[in-house]
């Protein structure tokens, strides 16, 4: 399972951040720090698809 983020919808809310700060790292200016297509570990699949369900602006996705 891949988790991705959607290019320049994140406005720094931080939801998913909130939910597990080593899957939904930030950047330096404070907006999500996923690339287009992170790996999820093995055994985190549930906590990675409700920081993505956490997103209010759906800037992130689960990918195949």
């Amino acid at each position: 399972m891949k988790i991705g983020q959607v290019p320049d919808v994140c406005q720094g809310h931080a939801q998913c951040y909130i939910i597990d700060a080593d899957l939904f790292p930030l950047n330096e200016d404070g907006f999500s720090g996923v690339g287009p297509a992170d790996e999820v570990p093995p055994g985190e699949e549930d906590i990675a698809e409700m920081g993505v369900e956490a997103c209010p602006v759906a800037a992130l996705r689960v990918l195949p």
